[in-house]
């Protein structure tokens, strides 16, 4: 029996561990405000705001409750939009009120949570930083421009939170009555909840952040045995180690993105993850999931592979380091045992004047899957490329280094021969093929296009 918050209860639960917290909520607990929509973290509709100990206070993110298994919501507080209403309307709702944003309805509980969740734990109060929050989120009836001017709406209101201390931003929105009164006493309800992790079941499946496993095999899951391993502190985090870095295997992507030390070491660091899914499925899925789930096309190996990442990898034997490089065999195989778990991985930070760059082409601009992806990094000498590093995806059958075009730019002037040289090389060096996201000829020019992009980005009046 497992115990969590939910709303403004303490909530027990005999559930199966794969219970996804959507049908918990919905089906167990009648709380109807969360909608049952795609199931896959596309639509937002059954978006929950999800707390955790973090320091002294509690750290908020939004999720996807179709994708969240309830036995990784013990001891956490769980808030659906019944627990944020009030008997007036909130400001997030007033908002979306005013804008006629509301439209059907159906999806507009989502909306309120996103919002709510970036009042709660926003970088910067703009309108466009509260449209980012609400990426994730789909309106069946095409009222963006509403909703965005709901997202001005409140950007303009609560703006002058941007110069208060952090401390003082839950107060201040219980003031506001963004968020009812309970929340300020969450932190201690959830310490009092802590239960030390037990150790795995036999046999059990182990689940990061489950945003692709609860895709792919919903059904099987909610009855297995499964291991948490965001329940493990040895695996969450970002920290420098031995004039590099080591980012635990359960880190999630946004924690990666938000990292200002990283940012501040990695030129363009930054630029990749607005193009790499929505702010929910970031706020729950790891660096090792995207990894070891071994598609041609994962956001996080093609931005990790420049920099000579290294996989750490545990297992009976002890620990040892796989290059991220040759940690794909072929498609979807690995150089992993079963009996052994990715532990995190380790990169060095770039040379001072290196230059780095990502970019990705898909159907839509954003929250989409790449058809061809790429990464770059450009380490200089007296105004000659020293090193080149590249990366591609969806141009083989593994995330791939582009070897033959790093050749080709070694020691030359970054000029429009070196790319065309680059383009070139690479072109005999990649394996294209034909599938829903593009021809193989319509990839090769893809990643042509793309290697142009890293040029552009990185020397700026390159012929």
């Amino acid at each position: 029996m497992r115990r969590l918050i939910v709303n403004r209860d303490t909530v027990e639960c005999g559930e199966p561990d794969g219970l996804v917290l959507l049908d918990f909520l919905r089906r167990g607990l009648r709380l109807t405000g969360v909608k049952e929509g795609c199931r896959e973290g596309d639509c937002g509709a059954c978006l929950v705001l999800v707390g955790e100990p973090e320091g002294a206070g509690v750290r908020w993110r939004a999720v996807n409750s179709c994708l969240f298994p309830i036995g990784d919501a013990a001891g956490r507080h769980v808030v659906t939009v019944e627990g944020l209403n009030r008997d007036g309307l909130t400001p997030v709702q007033e908002a979306i009120l005013a804008e006629g944003a509301t439209q059907c309805g159906f999806c507009t509980p989502g909306f309120v949570v996103a919002l709510t969740a970036w009042l709660l734990t926003a970088r910067a109060f703009t309108a466009e930083e509260a449209e980012n929050a609400a990426a994730g989120n789909l309106c069946r009836c095409t009222g963006y421009l509403s909703l965005r001017r709901a997202c001005a709406r409140l950007a303009e209101r609560f703006a002058p939170l941007a110069a208060r201390p952090a401390a003082e931003r839950l107060p201040a929105l219980i003031a506001a009555g963004v968020v009812p009164d309970y929340f300020a006493g969450s932190a201690e309800r959830l310490r009092a909840l802590a239960e030390p992790a037990g150790p795995p079941p036999a046999g059990a499946v182990r689940i990061g952040g489950g945003t692709d496993l609860f895709v792919q095999r919903p059904e099987v899951l909610e009855t297995a045995p499964l291991h948490f391993l965001f329940r493990d502190p040895e695996l969450r985090g970002i920290r420098r180690e031995n004039g590099g870095w080591f980012v635990g295997a359960a880190t999630i992507v946004e924690e990666l993105a938000a990292a200002d030390d990283l940012a501040a070491a990695i030129p363009g660091w930054r630029v990749a993850f607005p193009l790499i899914s929505s702010l929910p499925i970031r706020e729950r899925a790891t660096i090792a999931g995207n990894l070891v789930n071994a598609s041609p096309i994962a956001d996080l190996a093609i931005l990790l592979l420049p920099l000579d990442a290294q996989v750490e990898v545990r297992g009976p034997a002890g620990m040892r380091l796989v290059p991220l490089a040759r940690l794909y065999r072929d498609y979807k195989k690995l150089d992993l045992a079963p009996d052994e778990i990715v532990r995190g991985v380790r990169f060095a930070t770039p040379r001072p004047g290196a230059r780095f760059h990502f970019e990705k082409v898909s159907r839509r601009v954003h929250l989409d899957i790449a058809s061809v992806n790429s990464a770059a990094l450009f380490e200089m000498e007296d105004g000659r490329i020293r090193r080149a590093a590249v990366s591609a995806g969806g141009v083989a059958p593994i995330p791939k280094r582009l070897t033959a075009a790093e050749t080709a730019l070694a020691g030359r002037s970054p000029d429009g021969a070196a790319l065309r040289a680059a383009q070139d090389a690479a072109d005999s060096d990649i394996h294209p093929i034909s599938d829903v996201r593009g021809s193989a000829s319509y990839k090769r020019m893809l990643l042509r296009s793309l290697l142009a992009a890293h040029f552009a980005a990185c020397f700026e009046g390159t012929p």
